[in-house]
């Protein structure tokens, strides 16, 4: 079962603000989730969780605008934050030292519902940005790292073209093609859609 809220609000980095839409997304059963991305609006967010209990709140990155409704969300359910400790220093420029969270490792594989997410650390968009992955259900959760059309962008502070396309091509590109893509904002897409555009992302980066 995979549910989706889309939540609004903005995204600010180096010293620029942008109105942004994000998808939040929610995997489980009828009696447990996990969130991916608590962005914007926590309690529309609990709402679609319903009474299935919260397992956890995993943040694909630090970016504001995919975690400033996470420490909120864990007030609400008693879950823990998790996000890879490569993006401490994002995570800061949102909570500070003060707001805890429990860090996820490459290759880790969360238990929900009967599905299992396994972590894969995708840096490029961020030095901490992981996509998970549900091989069993042929479904890949992107965040930011991959969209219909292409990478995510790598053009502010902490982020690496070469990184991003590297995470992709080593990371993404190697599961089946038909996978379905989730994204963090915008429209789902497949492996293989992407797959097509390598070259023509290759050529757009130098």
């Amino acid at each position: 079962m995979i549910d989706r809220v889309i939540t609004s609000g903005t995204f600010s980095l180096d010293g620029g603000t942008w109105e942004v839409d994000n998808n939040v997304w929610l995997i489980g059963d009828a009696r447990e989730v996990v969130v991916v991305d608590a962005a914007h609006d926590a309690e529309a967010i609990a709402e679609r969780a319903g009474g299935r209990r919260v397992k956890a709140i995993v943040c694909t990155h630090a970016h504001n605008d995919h975690i400033n409704a996470a420490a909120r969300l864990a007030e609400l359910t008693g879950a823990p934050i998790r996000l890879h400790p490569a993006d401490q220093v994002l995570w800061e420029q949102v909570y500070g030292p003060e707001v805890a969270y429990t860090p996820l490792a490459d290759g880790e594989r969360i238990p929900v519902g009967g599905v299992a997410l396994e972590v894969l650390h995708t840096p490029g968009h961020s030095p901490g940005a992981v996509c998970l992955h549900a091989a069993d259900q042929g479904v890949l959760f992107s965040g930011d790292t991959l969209f219909k059309g292409g990478p995510g962008a790598t053009g502010r502070s902490y982020s690496s073209f070469e990184t991003i396309i590297e995470s992709i091509a080593e990371r993404l590109l190697s599961l089946p093609p038909e996978t379905v893509v989730h994204t963090g904002h915008g429209d789902s897409t497949s492996i293989g859609a992407e797959a097509s555009h390598l070259g023509d992302w290759l050529a757009r980066g130098h």
